[in-house]
């Protein structure tokens, strides 16, 4: 007797005995009154066993004749049958020998008879978490996530969120868009608080990875893949010497999404009772009320004191390296053509070998343009437009009067008044003979 069927026990017989009304009963059973009133019936008739099903210990009605059974054993035990799998073996007994059982009974009747040893279940393949990186500055995750941040009390705004995989560290600013402009300016926010980190880890968005462009319906082979130039922001990190790593799925940067699930609740929540409704107050109160709480309550010490922060060194031009680049041909003229303008190269900086060369076309975030040959900058002055010159029509040649395409010498050539042919030869020949 089960639990359940012992506390149904003691109700019905609280109920026998007048302790409690049927009524009661049957809202503690959970059944109605006239199911009651059979129970107590029952347990007049029958004692205790009232509340278990009355088939209980009893041979099912539908069970198979035992020499059904055996004559299937039989014919799984023939060495033709060896091998067979309990699907295999009832789909063979039902086509074959016209016994029709299920694969399940056929599945316990090979393991009685040892024709077929069960296996362990296995475990489905489950998402390991990985192991935080040892250090702080190791691994840096990067994400924007889009969301409504204020709630509809000013313009829509994104945040950008660099989270320390060592530490959950977080360093977030709000911006207005996710260019590239926008993620070239938290990562020179987070370069010079923190120092350039060894590895960032992203998803695959056209910011950071260039995508290989095909027709519609059309799609390209691995081996077809070329190597393509790296965007803006892959090219500044290489410059930098952070390794770009990509993710392949939102779960694979978990750390950094679970960060905006967070944000998403406590940091809109914090922004609505501050009455935040500019992008320049909400990064106000981000740095200095959500972030504090953040690296102070949800942080962790790494497993290594060591910080792999690199500083940055000399070399590291942010306002060069954090700028819109371009390779750009010098014309014969020692001018460059960079978005529809041109720039002059100052005459003190031409040198050997610079008519013809590629040179290397900054804008930087300013709105200024710096053009580099080799490892110095040219100085170069915004020039006008080169003036077009106008495009004239030649004039046709007037034909003159007279018949169309007719030429001067054959203007009173005509073919019907003109001597046939065999009369032209015999007067050659004619001419021919007096000669001799």
């Amino acid at each position: 007797m089960t639990q359940a069927e012992r506390d149904r026990l003691v109700a019905l017989k609280k109920a026998k005995k007048k302790l409690i009304t049927q009524k009661q009963a049957a809202e503690e059973l959970g059944v109605t009154e006239r199911q009651v009133r059979r129970l107590l019936r029952g347990l007049k008739r029958r004692g205790d066993k009232a509340v278990s099903h009355a088939l209980r210990g009893l041979p099912s009605n539908r069970r198979i004749n035992a020499d059904t059974k055996q004559k299937a054993v039989t014919i799984l035990s023939r060495p033709v049958y060896q091998g067979f799998r309990p699907t295999l073996a009832s789909e063979y007994l039902k086509k074959k020998h016209d016994i029709e059982v299920s694969r399940e009974t056929v599945r316990h009747w090979m393991i009685e008879a040892k024709l077929w040893r069960a296996r362990k279940q296995r475990i489905e393949k489950i998402h390991e978490w990985r192991p935080r990186r040892s250090r702080f500055g190791e691994l840096v995750q990067w994400d924007t996530s889009d969301h409504d941040w204020l709630e509809g009390r000013g313009d829509a705004m994104l945040l950008i969120n660099m989270i320390d995989d060592a530490t959950s560290k977080w360093f977030a600013r709000f911006v207005p868009s996710d260019s590239t402009v926008e993620n070239m300016n938290v990562l020179e926010r987070y370069m010079k608080k923190r120092g350039r980190p060894l590895a960032v880890y992203t998803d695959r968005a056209a910011l950071f990875k260039t995508t290989q462009k095909t027709k519609p319906g059309e799609s390209v082979a691995v081996g077809d893949r070329s190597e393509l130039p790296p965007t803006q922001l892959g090219r500044a990190l290489q410059e930098l010497g952070i390794v770009w790593i990509p993710a392949y799925s939102p779960q694979a940067k978990g750390r950094v999404e679970r960060g905006f699930a967070t944000a998403q609740d406590r940091l809109v929540k914090g922004m609505r009772v501050a009455d935040i409704r500019t992008l320049d107050q909400a990064n106000h109160y981000l740095e200095t009320e959500f972030l504090p709480w953040v690296n102070e309550t949800l942080a962790v010490a790494p497993a290594s004191a060591d910080d792999a922060h690199r500083p940055l060194e000399k070399q590291h031009d942010l306002s060069a390296i954090l700028s819109h680049v371009e390779n750009r041909r010098v014309n014969n003229d020692y001018t460059v053509l960079f978005e529809t303008k041109i720039f002059q190269i100052a005459r003190k900086d031409i040198c050997a070998g610079l008519r013809g060369a590629v040179v290397r076309v900054e804008k930087r975030h300013d709105g200024s343009v710096a053009v580099r040959f080799r490892e110095r900058y040219l100085s170069v002055e915004q020039c006008a437009q080169r003036p077009q010159m106008p495009t004239v029509k030649a004039a046709k040649p007037t034909r003159p009067a007279g018949p169309v395409g007719r030429k001067e010498w054959c203007r009173n050539f005509d073919l019907k008044k003109s001597p046939k042919i065999w009369q032209t030869v015999e007067g050659s020949a004619s001419r021919t003979r007096e000669s001799r």
